[in-house]
This record gives C-alpha cells, sequence and structure tokens, in this order.
C-alpha cells in the first residue's frame, strides 16, 4: 500500500513547475536493481523525509535527482528543467554528509570561496547567520566539531539561494540543541518556498520535521505521506500494564497477539486486537495503569520495509 498527500506551499518563483517531478525511474548497477520504477512529485515548499534501510535506493534516487546519475529509464524533471540545467540556474544544492571542505582555511573563507563561483549569491554574513556559524566564522575548519563542519557545508548550500535543497544526514555530529536550530532554520525557509529533500537514519527527526515521509524498500516506494499516515499503515496496537503473575501462554493465545513482553513492572503487548486483550487484563488480571497505543514510527518503519514485513 503507497499512501500519498502533498501539502500545498507558495514557491519563489517556480509557482508553475513542480519542485521535483520523477517519472519511471529505474536503475541498476549488475544485477543489482538500486531504483525499481520509482515515481516522484513533490511541490515547492514542501519538507520531504527519505527513509529506508541500508540498499533501499535512497542514495541512488538522490544522485539522479542531482544529475550524478542518469537512469537506465524515466526521466527527471528539477522545476522544469532537467537537473544538471537546474544546477546550472542555482536553483539546487546538495549538503552532503562528508567531503567537500578545505580543512587549512576559515570558516568564512571557505564561504567566501564558493560564493565566488555563482554569478549572484547569497550575502556571505548572512548564510553564516542562518547557519549559525556566524560566531565561528574565523576557526579554522579543521579546528571545527563535526556539527560546525556539517553547518558549514548547510551556509555554502544557502549561496545560490536554491528552490530545492537537498540533504544527506544533515544533523550527523550535531547535539540536540544543534539539531533543534538547524531544524528551525530549514522550516523558517521552507515556510518562505524552498523545497527541502533529506536521507536521514534519525527517525526522530523525520516524525518531527518533515511534512511528508516516502518509505523505500529494494527500490520502490511503499508507503508515501504524512508521519501519521505512515504510522497508521503499521496494523495494531501496544497494550502497556502494571501486572504481576501473568500467564504469558494464555495472554499469547488472545485473539490478534502478536507478541508478549514479561516486564519486571508489567507487561507490553503487540496485538491487533487491543480490545480482547484490554477486557483480559482488566476483568481477568491484576493488572493497573493500563495503556493503549499507536505504533510509533519506528514500528512502521521495521513492518513495511523489512522482509517480512506485510508491505513487502
Amino acid at each position: 500500500m503507497t499512501q500519498q498527500l502533498l501539502s500545498q506551499a507558495p514557491a519563489q518563483g517556480v509557482a508553475a513547475s513542480a519542485a521535483v517531478d520523477a517519472v519511471g525511474l529505474y536503475k541498476a548497477f549488475g544485477k543489482v536493481h538500486a531504483v525499481n520504477g520509482i515515481d516522484l512529485h513533490i511541490e515547492p515548499g514542501e519538507i520531504v523525509a527519505f527513509l529506508g534501510p541500508n540498499g533501499a535506493g535512497k542514495t541512488t534516487t538522490i544522485d539522479m535527482l542531482l544529475g550524478l546519475g542518469q537512469p537506465d529509464q524515466g526521466t527527471v524533471k528539477i522545476f522544469g528543467h532537467s537537473p544538471r540545467a537546474a544546477i546550472a540556474r542555482g536553483q539546487v544544492s546538495a549538503v552532503m554528509q562528508t567531503g567537500g571542505l578545505l580543512k587549512d582555511i576559515t570558516v568564512r573563507k571557505t564561504v567566501q570561496l564558493t560564493a565566488s563561483l555563482f554569478a549572484n549569491s547569497q550575502p556571505v554574513d548572512e548564510v553564516l547567520e542562518r547557519a549559525g556559524i556566524r560566531d565561528t566564522g574565523d576557526r579554522r575548519v579543521d579546528k571545527c566539531s563535526g556539527g560546525q563542519q556539517q553547518r558549514l557545508r548547510f551556509a555554502m548550500g544557502l549561496l545560490s539561494d536554491p528552490g530545492l535543497l537537498i540533504l544527506d544526514e544533515p544533523t550527523t555530529g550535531m547535539d540536540v540543541e544543534g539539531r533543534r536550530d538547524f531544524w528551525q532554520a530549514i522550516r523558517a525557509d521552507a515556510a518562505r518556498g524552498r523545497t527541502v529533500v533529506f536521507a536521514t537514519h534519525y527517525l526522530d527527526e523525520a516524525d518531527a520535521y518533515a511534512d511528508r515521509i516516502i518509505l523505500l524498500r529494494r527500490g520502490q516506494i511503499v508507503a508515501d505521506g504524512t508521519a501519521a499516515e505512515i504510522k497508521n499503515l503499521a496494523s495494531g496496537r501496544i497494550v502497556r500494564a502494571t501486572v504481576t503473575g501473568l500467564d504469558q501462554a494464555i495472554v499469547a493465545a488472545l485473539p490478534g497477539v502478536e507478541s508478549v513482553e514479561l516486564r519486571q513492572d508489567g507487561v507490553l503487548i503487540r496485538t491487533k486486537d487491543s480490545d480482547a486483550v484490554a477486557r483480559y487484563l482488566l476483568n481477568q488480571s491484576n493488572a493497573t495503569d493500563l495503556e493503549i497505543t499507536s505504533h510509533n514510527l519506528e514500528d512502521a518503519f521495521v513492518a513495511l520495509t523489512s522482509d517480512e514485513g506485510s508491505a513487502a
């Protein structure tokens, strides 16, 4: 099952074209089908998270959006142009996880050198401020922490004022406060019409900050929607209770029960029939503090992308 919900947001001078319009993408490396028939439509102003296990096709798809790889079949348009043409027009920037920095010059000099590559670029002080590293402008790059270096890459990506910003593990090396500040800056940019596509292993970031989540498995999109919609695709509920003397075998035999975990202070039950479990615990045991919750994004991720997942 694939769900799709596209947020509408104002674009800056590109309202007539989708930020990303990819149709029928296929890419193979020998016998490995890295991308196996992806259609992708992203509107200006959306923040979209790409999630999937290693080898799901995230990097290969992003490479094709950036023109770093050509699809064996299918087409990619960025604001109505080919990826390379869009990049040449300054409409696309990428912030990668590693590489791209000269270690023996300062943060400010790095941004100044990058700005010189564009016919029109944003003011250096402005992008340093937006990236949260203006105070470290005189520090040599090799003296910066991993999080500061990642913020520097972000500042460099803002110089052309791109309509589409592609991020690969953007908050690697940042502390909790740094991650929060970074995403506040991203959301402020998106509110002005910038489109953001990011790949991450931090599921909590996708849950908290993405307007839309795309789950990939074996080169195909298996789910596409808001965080709430993705969670709803993982059927069932989690029942927790404080209880003693519970017969695990009896609970495991109840209708819809998938697993039973006895813990020091009680039990955690995964089930497709939470009502049946709740009735049993309340009527046939000494259970207290009973709680029923939906699956979280991690549960949905595992269910939809694992080999045993129901959506496989």
